[in-house]
């Protein structure tokens, strides 16, 4: 029904509403007409009662309800309402008294036309017309509560998108960022003529693999990001040679975890670029583990000048990236010492 075709709903409509009159005529007949043996007559005069039944309902219907009570113009409403139902009063008066004259029979008046009076009459028609109101009154609540719905599920499908285009916009800060990095460390291998210069080669092309077939999914397994940060880490360390001392430990890895694509990378580029020689290294620990359906990932690097922690383009992507990934189900420190940067991160998994 909501996605017929106009033509087919304005036609259903107007089967429902004309056998709905057919159900309340036959409802006057039986109302009127119980314990009468003029059956012609009360036929006749319940069709004096269908305008002013009809008309009343669909004023209220397509008029005052929507108009006035669905936009809390509640003043208005009450107002109008008694007016429409003076007037309405006096025509059905008129009706049903023309009605009476209309239909007399003075040929045959042994027989009793109806057994209501007219007040009985007036307070049936109210009945239906205020059956009509309240059951209009469920439809436009029901009608109501899909619309908001509606919107609802449009409104968190607009966010979502916008999340989506927001991931995607920090990946692609992050992409050209590492490349830039990693091509620098090549290109001066080459000049060199250096022998590691395949091997570099090899482990860019693992993860350029990467980039482009795995970052584009939502998620991967969590052995699948720890290999391409090995592959990063051995590029790095053949760019900084000796001067470069990394300690990456992992311990417990549960194969089943995924976690979104390159979202540790960051912290580990971070360490590398803002990492201080001291006695004739920079010292980078890594510690990877998981336990409870939770990782905890940590990672010190050594320093001698205060760092921003949100130094460059990688730590403010992840901290935007974690804020929309894991909304109250990730943890992030980081410590800015004297001679140590160090960041901790757990997050929870369902």
């Amino acid at each position: 029904m909501k996605n017929a075709h106009p033509f087919i709903k304005i036609i259903l409509k107007t089967v429902f509403h004309t056998f709905f009159w057919v159900g309340v005529y036959f409802f006057y007949t039986y109302f009127l007409g119980y314990g009468s043996n003029n059956i012609e007559y009360v036929n006749e005069f319940s069709a004096f009662l269908m305008p002013t039944s009809i008309i009343v309902c669909y004023l209220f219907l397509y008029y005052l309800i929507p108009n006035y009570l669905q936009k809390k113009k509640y003043a208005y409403f009450i107002l109008y309402s008694i007016y429409t139902f003076i007037i309405a009063t006096c025509f059905l008066i008129l009706s049903i008294l023309y009605g009476f004259v209309l239909l007399e029979n003075a040929e045959n008046q042994s027989v009793i036309p109806l057994t209501k009076s007219l007040p009985f009459i007036v307070l049936g028609v109210y009945m239906v017309i205020l059956f009509v109101i309240v059951m209009g009154l469920v439809v436009y609540n029901y009608l109501s509560q899909i619309k908001n719905e509606d919107l609802k599920n449009k409104f968190l499908k607009t966010q979502l998108q916008l999340k989506e285009q927001e991931l995607k916009f920090l990946k692609m800060q992050i992409h050209p960022h590492f490349l830039f990095n990693s091509l620098n460390t090549i290109y001066g291998f080459a000049i060199a003529k250096a022998d590691e210069t395949p091997e570099m080669i090899l482990k860019l092309s693992n993860l350029l693999d990467y980039i482009l077939y795995q970052v584009e999914k939502p998620k991967v397994l969590l052995i699948e990001e720890v290999n391409h940060l090995e592959d990063y880490i051995s590029l790095e360390k053949m760019r900084f040679h000796d001067t470069l001392k990394v300690n990456f430990s992992k311990d417990n890895l549960n194969d089943a975890i995924q976690i979104p694509p390159m979202l540790l990378i960051p912290f580990v580029e971070n360490s590398f670029k803002h990492g201080v020689i001291i006695d004739g290294s920079i010292k980078v620990d890594i510690h990877l583990k998981t336990a409870n359906n939770c990782l905890f990932f940590e990672i010190e690097n050594s320093s001698k000048r205060k760092e921003e922690a949100s130094t460059g383009i990688g730590l403010q992507n992840i901290k935007k990236r974690l804020e929309m990934l894991y909304p109250e189900k990730h943890q992030l420190e980081i410590i800015d010492k004297k001679d140590v940067f160090k960041v901790s991160l757990k997050i929870e998994f369902n």
